[in-house]
């Protein structure tokens, strides 16, 4: 039996003896239990799934007793997996108050007691779905691959996207870049690349497969930005590479040689270029909430031998470094301002990437590392943060490890982030979830909760760009299969966007 989980009653629950119970003769020790996943002294959402977690190291039983207003909630066998009922009966109690929880471990015939710790209860509750896509940390190949969606109140988890249903013998498909429009899973899009490739949209039920390699453009849309309200698509234009690394405990750099960004009609299947400068490197489009500035990242390189701009960017890798810029928007004319430097990372001697809008519109979170573009790879990436009020920038410390920290999403209430991270192993990414208050001070982060506390150690994947959803996608993956097999509709370029109904 992995659990045993004694029922919240009232003033003050007593073990029965069929149940687990609180050790009467153990050693106290002045040290914090060693769990994983590390929960202590976390802040949580009312409405997050059961907490699970297992000791470091061998255990023979482990004991829980969390503690709230005196009454007492006692759960344990070989790993403590709180009943779903009862932790949100907890959690509804514990709304905007913090919960003692108290572990022993026995080993052989002897328990030890920990030090207590807590995990608070915000009463801000946090959008129910994320999702994200599931890959192996392969550099050449990808295989099985799909993106799933994850219910946070639960440990449910779903298909959305499957490449393998496209899959035709040696002829494989890569998917990737999943966006919403305003967190709404009816208006999506996400990239199907090689077999069958081209870009999938969603919108209100209707869903298409587009082509968008166009003369006219530097490539098909690669990196995607919903408008808050208008049926517009922004995205980078990419021509990326990768290398390896002989010594570097990076392993790879990816990187681009090339980079535009370019504005998407969903309606009327229309694209133009934004940015056309071949000495700029723009990636990582995102909207402000209001839908009146876009945020975007660019790099400036210039080619001293044009005849191999490979090669050369690969000599000069390091020398490639992002800074944020923005770009005023008129949606009544939809055209786009001058370029404004929001924050010059290179003065840092550092590159800037994947800027991230707070849903108030006060805080810029992004990734900072000493160069290139794809942080994903780089294990001294940290988060940052931008108040937009004041201009001052910082590192999340908070929410920073000794390992990569990446992609970062914010919830539709601007309480919450989650992010990419690699401090369990340094191999695999996984999901982790901060609160962030109203004057941008974040709480120590906590690792996506799963029925099995040991689920992540024995998933050989790692979990991309996470992204947070009022609700699940519906469309089924045979549905999304079945339109990407089909031809996809040709992008019509053209000098300048019209201004289009804001309701369509």
């Amino acid at each position: 039996m992995k659990k045993i989980c004694i029922p919240l009653l009232g003033a003050l629950l007593l073990a029965t003896a069929c149940g687990p119970s609180v050790p009467n003769d153990y050693t106290a020790s002045t040290k914090l239990p060693a769990i994983y996943p590390d929960y202590t002294n976390v802040t949580v959402p009312v409405n997050i799934a059961p907490l699970t977690f297992e000791m470091e190291g061998d255990a023979d039983e482990v004991v829980a007793r969390y503690s709230l207003d005196g009454e007492e909630y006692i759960c344990g066998g070989t790993a403590v997996q709180p009943d779903a009922d009862e932790w949100r009966q907890l959690m509804t109690k514990a709304r905007g108050k913090s919960v003692k929880v108290e572990v022993f471990a026995r080993h052989a015939d002897q328990w030890t007691g920990y030090k207590p710790f807590s995990i608070t209860v915000s009463p801000d509750s946090i959008d129910p779905w994320i999702s994200y896509r599931l890959i192996a940390p392969s550099y050449v190949s990808f295989e099985e691959l799909t993106i799933n969606q994850r219910c946070l109140e639960d440990y449910d988890e779903r298909v959305i996207v499957d490449n393998m249903l496209c899959g035709e013998d040696m002829s494989g498909q890569c998917v990737n870049c999943h966006n919403y429009q305003q967190y709404n899973p009816d208006r999506m899009q996400f990239h199907a690349r090689l077999n069958h490739g081209g870009t999938v949209i969603a919108y209100d039920g209707k869903v298409r497969k587009i082509n968008m390699k166009n003369d006219s453009l530097l490539s098909a849309g690669v990196y995607p930005a919903w408008h808050p309200s208008l049926p517009l698509i922004v995205y980078s234009t990419n021509q990326t590479r990768q290398v390896f690394h002989i010594t570097d405990p990076n392993k790879i750099e990816v990187y681009d040689f090339a980079s535009d960004m370019i504005a998407y009609d969903v309606m009327r299947n229309e694209a133009t270029n934004i940015e056309n400068d071949p000495r700029e490197f723009e990636v990582f489009p995102c909207w402000a909430p209001d839908g009146k500035t876009l945020y975007y990242c660019s790099a400036h390189f210039e080619y001293s031998d044009s005849t191999n701009n490979l090669s050369e960017v690969i000599r000069r890798h390091k020398e490639v470094k992002y800074n944020i810029y923005r770009k005023r928007f008129n949606p009544e004319t939809m055209q786009f301002g001058p370029r404004e430097l929001v924050f010059d990372a290179t003065a840092l001697d550092k590159s800037a990437t994947l800027p991230r809008i707070s849903p108030d519109g006060r805080f810029l979170m992004f990734a900072m590392g000493p160069y290139g573009v794809f942080h994903i790879w780089h294990r001294d990436a940290d988060l940052w943060m931008i108040d937009l009020r004041s201009g001052q920038a910082s590192p999340l410390t908070a929410l920073n490890s000794n390992d990569t920290e990446s992609y970062h999403s914010w919830s539709s209430n601007g309480r919450w982030v989650v992010f990419s991270s690699r401090r369990d192993d340094g191999n695999y990414t996984r999901p982790f979830f901060a609160h962030i208050d109203k004057d941008g001070k974040a709480t120590k982060p906590f690792e996506l909760p799963c029925a099995d506390p040991d689920y992540h150690r024995q998933l050989l994947k790692c979990y991309n760009i996470p992204e947070f959803m009022r609700a699940p996608v519906t469309i089924r993956p045979q549905a999304f299969a079945d339109v990407l097999k089909g031809e996809g509709e040709p992008v019509k370029y053209v000098p300048h966007l019209m201004a289009t109904d804001k309701n369509n």
